[in-house]
C-alpha cells in the first residue's frame, strides 16, 4: 500500500462524512473505510501515514499550529498534522509546502473567528485504530525513517517574527 491509497481512503472518509470539515467525522469515515481492507493491508498503510506525518514535522507549520491554537505541545502538533490530513492530499501538500497557505483555508478563517483549536488525535492514530478493530491488537510493523530534524526554532510568541514569517496567517490572527 502506498501514500496513493492512503489518500484515496482519506478522500472516501472525506465523501462519506456529513460535514467533511468536521475533523473527527473524517477520522471515523476513513477508519471505517480502513476496516474494510484485510488487516495486512491496513498494516502495510502505517508505513504512509508515518511518511505523510514525517513529511509535515516542519518548524514553520508548528509555529503556525501554534499561533492557531494558542499554543502547541509536541502532542498538539501531532493532533495539528492530523487534523491536516483530514483536510485531504491538495490541501494537506500545498499547507506542508507553505504554511501560510493556512490563511487562505475556510476552516482555518472560522477557527480563527470562533478561538476553536485546529486538532484530531483520531487521525494521527486512525491506521493503528483500524488495525485494533480488525486484530485486537494494535502490534503494527514497525515504520522505517525518523522526521527529519525541525531546523532552526524561533520565538512562536514573538509577533514581529511571527509577522515575518507567515504575514497571512498573522494578518488573519490580527497579529
Amino acid at each position: 500500500m502506498t501514500v496513493d491509497h492512503f489518500w484515496a481512503l482519506v478522500e472516501q472518509g472525506r465523501a462519506r462524512a456529513h460535514d467533511p470539515s468536521d475533523a473527527e467525522e473524517v477520522a471515523e469515515r476513513t477508519r471505517q473505510a480502513l476496516t474494510s481492507l484485510a488487516a495486512a493491508g491496513v498494516a502495510e498503510l502505517n508505513q504512509p501515514l508515518h511518511d505523510l506525518m514525517a513529511a509535515s514535522y516542519r518548524v514553520d507549520l508548528w509555529g503556525a499550529a501554534y499561533q492557531l491554537n494558542g499554543g502547541c505541545s509536541d502532542d498538539g502538533f501531532e493532533y495539528f498534522r492530523g487534523w491536516l490530513l483530514t483536510q485531504g492530499r491538495e490541501v494537506f501538500e500545498r499547507v506542508v509546502a507553505d504554511p501560510d497557505a493556512l490563511a487562505g483555508l475556510p476552516a482555518v478563517r472560522e477557527a480563527a473567528e470562533e478561538a476553536l483549536d485546529l486538532e484530531c488525535e483520531d487521525m494521527f492514530g486512525v491506521v493503528a485504530d483500524a488495525y485494533h478493530a480488525l486484530t485486537g491488537t494494535y502490534d503494527l510493523p514497525a515504520t522505517e525513517g525518523r522526521y527529519p530534524e525541525l531546523g532552526q526554532f524561533w520565538d512562536f510568541d514573538d509577533d514581529d517574527e511571527f509577522r515575518r514569517r507567515l504575514p497571512r496567517l498573522a494578518g488573519l490572527l490580527g497579529e
